[in-house]
C-alpha cells in the first residue's frame, strides 16, 4: 500500500528546504567574547539567541536563559553572593553545548517540528566538513512562516497541475478546485472512494494549505464492493 507521504514524494511536491529560506547574515560571539559585549549583542540585534563560533566551527550558543543563570548570582540591590565567583564571564563558559542543529538540506517542515519539539525560537543551521560542524546559517520563525504564506493562485495552481493528474488520473478534469486565504475546496467526482481519500489526504500536507473542504462523490466505495464479494478461497 502507498502512503500518503510515500505518494506525496512521488509526485514531486514543492518542498521547500532550509537553504530555501534560512538566513545567511548570521551574528554570532567567539568563546572569549565578553559577557558585556554578549549582551549588547543580543540587544543591538533584538535576538535573544546567538551561535558561539570559532572561525565558522560551531561550538555552542549563548542565550538570554543562559545570562539569566549566571545572574541569578546577583541580588536585587546589585550586591553578589559567595558565588559571583562561579559567575561566567566570557561566551564561552555561558554558552550552551551541544546546541541543537539543522540541516540546510532537511525540509522547513523538519525544522518546524524540531523548533515545536524543543520550544525553539530558532535553529543554527550547520553542515559537516571534514568532521567539523560548520555554521552556515540560521533558521528562524519568521522564516518557518514565511514557506507557509502561498498565494492561493500558486496553491491551486500544484493541485491542479500536480496533484490531481497523479492521483485522479482521467478523474482530475471531473474535479474543481477554489483556494480561498489557504482553504482549498474540492468539488467534483472521481472514480473510487480511494482516490477521493488520497487527494484529499495529500492536498492536506501542501504547504500552504490551512484546510480542506472535502465536497468529492465518487461513483464507487471499494469497501462495500469488497465486503459483498466476500473472502477469496
Amino acid at each position: 500500500m502507498t502512503t500518503g507521504t510515500e505518494s506525496g514524494a512521488r509526485v514531486g511536491l514543492r518542498r521547500s528546504l532550509v537553504r530555501d529560506v534560512m538566513s545567511t547574515a548570521v551574528v554570532s560571539v567567539e568563546p572569549e567574547t565578553t559577557i558585556d559585549e554578549v549582551i549588547r549583542t543580543l540587544t543591538g540585534h533584538a535576538v535573544r539567541a546567538v551561535p558561539v563560533v570559532r572561525g565558522s566551527r560551531l561550538l555552542g550558543v549563548v542565550s538570554e536563559a543562559d545570562l539569566m543563570r549566571g545572574a541569578e548570582h546577583t541580588d536585587v540591590t546589585g550586591r553578589r553572593h559567595d558565588r559571583a565567583a562561579d559567575r561566567p564571564t566570557t561566551a564561552g563558559a555561558a554558552m550552551s553545548y551541544p546546541p541543537i542543529t539543522i540541516r540546510p538540506d532537511a525540509t522547513v517542515a523538519e525544522a518546524a517540528r524540531r523548533m515545536r519539539r524543543r520550544h525553539l525560537g530558532w535553529l543554527p543551521v550547520t553542515e559537516f566538513r571534514d568532521g567539523v560542524e560548520h555554521l552556515v546559517g540560521v533558521l528562524g520563525r519568521r522564516d518557518v512562516l514565511s514557506v507557509f504564506l502561498r498565494d492561493d493562485a500558486e496553491i491551486r495552481a500544484e493541485i491542479v497541475e500536480v496533484v490531481l493528474p497523479h492521483l485522479a488520473g482521467a478523474d482530475a478534469a471531473r474535479v474543481r478546485v477554489a483556494v480561498e486565504d489557504g482553504v482549498v475546496t474540492l468539488d467534483g467526482q472521481v472514480s473510487r472512494r480511494g482516490q477521493a481519500v488520497a487527494v484529499v489526504a495529500l492536498i492536506s500536507r501542501l504547504e500552504g494549505v490551512v484546510g480542506v473542504r472535502d465536497e468529492l462523490t465518487f461513483d464507487r466505495d471499494e469497501r462495500v464492493t469488497d465486503s459483498i464479494a466476500g473472502p477469496f478461497y
